[in-house]
C-alpha cells in the first residue's frame, strides 16, 4: 500500500477532469437525446436499474478482473452466473434484461451457451413432446447444456463431421459414437465444467446410409457428482487468447445409447414403426434462425467497437504529448487527438459506430418483418384445419434467400470491423493501450472468436457472391425477383454503356449509387470469369471476398443514409444533431470509398480526381468540423465507467489516477517480497497476500 506522501500527489495540470470538462463545453449536441434517440428512453432507464443492482452485489465486484488467472476468473465467473441467475428469478427479468445484465458484467460466463444456444436449439427444434422432456427443465436450470458441433477436425465443413449416431431397430435407440480422434468435439463453450447435457451434432445413420448432421439431446455427467458418464470423455481444452472465463470443452463418445426421443424432430425425425427417414420440408426452414443469430451480430457490433471508440476517444483527449509545431506562442503540449493521425484512425470509426448501428436495427426491422409475414401465412392456413404446405409458408424463397445472403455478408464485414477496429483503438492509446486497465485489449480478446462462430468471415463470403451470382443470371435471363439487388443490378445495366456520373462529393444519394454501382460492376465481371472464362471457383475465391464485401459495404452505407432520412430523426433530433449525422455519413462512406478507391475507379463509379478530392479535401476536413463533438459522440453511447472498467477511458478524464491506484493498490504481485539472488533457492521471502485481501 502506498504511503500517505504517495497517496497526495497529482498529475501535472491540467487535470483529465478539466480537459474533458472543456471538450463537452465545445460541443452543443444533446447527449441525452442522442442516447434516447438510439437506444430510447425506457432501454436506458431499465439498463441503470440493473446496473445499480449488479454494483450492489459483491460476487460483481470487478476490482480483481485483471489480476486473477484462469482458475481464478473461471470460480468467479461460475459464482457471478449463478447469482446472476438468482436475481432474474428474484426481479422476474424478462430475457432482454437478463441480456443487458450480462452485457454490463462484460464477460463470458459458464450458462452462456445454456442460454445462447441450448435453450435455443431445444425450443426452435423439438417437437411439443421434447420440450416438456427436455425444454422445461433446461429453462428452470435443472439441466443445463450446452451445443456441441464444432470438431477438432472439422468446423466450417459441418456436413465433414465424424461424430456418428446411428440408428438401432432392434430397440429404437441411436448409439452416439467418436471413430476418430477427430471426432472429439472441441471449443464447445460450457462444456469442459458446467453442462450436464448437450445437444450433439453427429451424422445421422441408418443402415449403413448416412443422412447428413442431426440434433441429439446426450445427457454426460451425473445430476449429484457431476462426474462424466460411462464411455464418455469430457474436459476443458485449456488456456485461449481470450474468453477465459468460459469453460469451452472436448467431448468424446465410446457407443453412447440414447432414446428414440432425443434426437429433435421438429423438422425431420426417423419414424420408428418403419425405420425411415422423413426429411425436413424446405430447406428454407433453417434460414430464419441463422438470420436471426447474424443480424444480432450485425446489431451488436456497433457497440463492441463504440466501446473501444469511447475509451480511446477519452483518453486521447486527456492525454498531451508533444508542443503544436505551428503554435505562435507556448500553450503547452498538444492533446493527441488534435493530431490529424490519430482523428483519421478514430473519427471513421466512430462514424462506423453509427453506421453499424442503424444496419444492425435495419437487419433486425427486415426479420421481424418476415417472420410476421410466415405468422400471418400459418394463421390463415390454420383457420383451414390442416398444416401448412412449404409453398404457404414461405411464398417467397427468393425473400428469405435476400436475408440468408445479407445477413452472411454483414456478419462477416461488421464482426470484422468491430475487431479491427478495437485493435485500431488500442494501438491509437500508445503504450498505456498495451495495459490490461485500459479495458480495450480483454474486450478485443474476448470479442475475437465472433469473427469465426456462426460462419468464418471468410467462408460466409462465398455465400454472398453465390447468391449475387445467381441474381445476376435471373436479371440477365429476364427473370429476376423484385428486390434492391436486382434493381441495382438492372439500373446497372441499363447505363454500363454510356458510364456514371455520381457526384459523391456533393450529394449523399450519389454516394449510395456509387457504392451500388460499384458492387453491380464487380458482380458481373465475377459472373463473366465463372460462366464464360469458365474459371473454378476456388481461383475467384479473392474475387468474391471483395465482392462481398463491397456489397455489405454497399448495404450499411444503404441503411445509414435511409435512417438519416426516417421521420423519426427529425422528430427526435435538433436540426445540429442531425446535421452532425448527416456528416458522419460521409465520413464513414468516403473513408470507405478512398481505402477502396483502385475498386471504384475501375468501375468507373468515380474519376480520379474524385478521388483524390476525397482524399485530400472531403475527409480532412469532415475530420476537422467532427473534432469538437466528438467526446460528446461518444458520450451518447451511454456506457457506465463500471460496464468500461477501463482506466484510460473513465467519464471524469482520471486517467493517472486510476492508473496508479489500480498498480499500487490493488496488484496482489506487490504483496509479494522476492528474492533477487541468483544463488539463492528461495524464491518468496515475505507473502503478505491474506493482509493485502482483506484491505481491499
Amino acid at each position: 500500500m502506498a504511503p500517505p506522501w504517495v497517496k497526495s500527489l497529482k498529475p501535472s495540470g491540467p487535470q483529465g477532469s478539466e480537459l474533458l470538462a472543456q471538450e463537452r463545453a465545445q460541443s452543443n449536441i444533446p447527449v441525452e437525446k442522442l442516447s434516447e434517440f438510439l437506444f430510447t428512453r425506457e432501454v436506458l432507464a431499465r439498463q441503470d436499474k440493473i446496473l445499480n443492482t449488479l454494483k450492489a452485489d459483491k460476487v460483481f465486484d470487478k476490482s480483481q478482473n485483471y489480476f486473477d488467472g484462469r482458475e481464478g476468473r473461471f470460480q468467479t465467473a461460475l459464482a457471478r452466473q449463478k447469482r446472476l441467475r438468482q436475481l432474474a428469478v428474484r426481479h422476474q427479468w424478462t430475457k432482454e434484461e437478463y441480456m443487458m445484465a450480462s452485457e454490463l458484467i462484460s464477460e463470458p460466463g459458464p450458462y452462456g451457451l445454456h442460454v445462447g444456444m441450448f435453450l435455443i436449439t431445444l425450443r426452435d427444434q423439438g417437437t411439443p413432446e421434447q420440450h416438456e422432456l427436455f425444454l422445461k427443465k433446461a429453462e428452470n436450470y435443472e439441466i443445463i447444456g450446452c451445443y456441441a458441433q464444432t470438431e477438432l477436425g472439422h468446423g466450417s465443413n459441418v456436413r465433414g463431421l465424424e461424430t456418428t449416431a446411428t440408428w438401432n431397430s432392434d430397440d429404437k435407440t441411436f448409439t452416439l459414437h467418436s471413430p476418430h480422434l477427430t471426432a472429439s468435439k472441441w471449443w464447445i463453450g460450457s462444456l469442459g465444467r458446467t453442462a450436464n447435457y448437450a445437444v450433439v451434432m453427429a451424422q445421422l445413420m441408418i443402415d449403413g446410409k448416412s443422412y447428413g448432421p442431426h440434433p441429439f439431446v446426450v445427457h454426460i455427467r451425473d445430476f449429484k457428482t457431476h462426474e462424466p458418464l460411462e464411455n464418455i470423455h469430457v474436459g476443458d481444452i485449456g488456456p485461449k487468447f481470450g474468453y477465459n472465463t468460459m469453460d469451452n470443452g472436448f467431448l468424446l463418445l465410446n457407443h453412447v445409447k440414447v432414446p428414440h426421443v432425443n434426437m429433435l424432430a421438429k423438422f425431420s425425425s426417423v419414424d420408428p414403426k418403419t425405420n425411415k427417414y422423413g426429411k425436413p420440408a424446405s430447406a428454407s426452414l433453417v434460414y430464419g434462425t441463422l438470420t436471426w443469430v447474424r443480424s444480432t451480430i450485425v446489431l451488436q457490433s456497433g457497440g463492441v467497437l463504440a466501446r473501444g471508440v469511447t475509451i480511446a476517444t477519452r483518453y486521447a483527449a486527456v492525454r498531451r504529448q508533444f508542443q503544436d509545431r505551428d503554435a505562435k506562442e507556448d500553450i503547452g503540449e498538444n492533446q493527441v487527438l488534435n493530431y490529424t493521425m490519430v482523428q483519421v484512425r478514430l473519427l471513421p470509426l466512430l462514424a462506423a459506430t453509427f453506421a453499424l448501428h442503424f444496419t444492425g436495427r435495419g437487419m433486425m426491422d427486415l426479420y421481424q418483418e418476415n417472420q410476421k409475414k410466415m405468422a400471418g401465412n400459418v394463421g390463415k392456413v390454420a383457420s383451414t384445419g390442416r398444416g401448412p404446405s412449404p409453398e404457404e409458408l414461405f411464398p417467397s424463397t427468393d425473400l428469405l434467400a435476400d436475408l440468408h445472403a445479407t445477413s452472411c455478408g454483414l456478419k462477416a464485414l461488421a464482426s470484422s470491423t468491430a475487431a479491427e477496429g478495437l485493435e485500431v483503438c488500442r494501438r491509437a492509446c500508445g503504450g498505456h493501450g498495451y495495459s490490461s486497465f485500459s479495458g480495450i485489449g480483454s474486450w478485443y480478446a474476448d470479442y475475437l472468436p465472433t469473427t469465426t462462430w456462426e460462419g468464418d468471415n471468410y467462408m460466409l463470403t462465398q455465400q454472398v457472391a453465390r447468391y449475387l451470382l445467381k441474381s445476376a443470371r435471373a436479371v440477365l435471363n429476364g427473370n429476376p425477383s423484385d428486390n434492391d439487388t436486382t434493381r441495382i443490378f438492372r439500373s446497372f445495366l441499363s447505363r454500363r454503356d454510356m458510364g456514371a456520373a455520381f457526384d459523391v462529393l456533393g450529394r449523399d444519394e450519389d454516394i449510395v449509387a456509387a457504392f451500388a454501382w460499384r458492387t453491380s460492376f464487380l458482380t458481373f465481371e465475377a459472373l463473366k470469369h465463372r460462366d464464360e472464362e469458365k474459371n473454378s471457383w476456388n481461383s475467384l475465391l479473392v474475387d468474391f471476398w471483395r465482392l462481398s464485401t463491397a456489397h455489405s459495404q454497399y448495404l450499411i452505407v444503404k441503411n445509414f443514409y435511409e435512417a438519416l432520412r426516417s421521420k423519426s430523426v427529425e422528430q427526435e433530433l435538433d436540426a445540429e444533431t442531425v446535421a452532425l449525422m448527416h456528416k458522419l455519413f460521409r465520413l464513414y462512406a468516403l473513408h470507405t470509398l478512398e481505402r477502396e478507391a483502385s475498386e471504384f475507379f475501375s468501375s468507373s463509379a468515380v474519376t480520379v480526381r474524385q478521388i483524390q478530392l476525397a482524399r485530400t479535401k472531403a475527409v480532412m476536413k469532415l475530420l476537422e468540423e467532427i473534432r469538437p463533438h466528438a467526446v460528446r459522440l461518444v458520450d451518447a453511447w451511454h456506457f457506465p465507467d463500471w460496464q468500461l472498467d477501463s482506466s484510460i477511458g473513465r467519464y471524469d478524464g482520471k486517467v493517472y489516477e486510476d492508473l496508479f491506484h489500480r498498480a499500487s493498490e490493488l496488484n496482489p504481485l506487490n504483496a509479494l517480497t522476492i528474492d533477487p539472488y541468483p544463488e539463492s533457492v528461495v524464491l518468496v521471502k515475505k507473502d503478505e497476500r491474506e493482509k493485502f485481501n482483506s484491505k481491499l
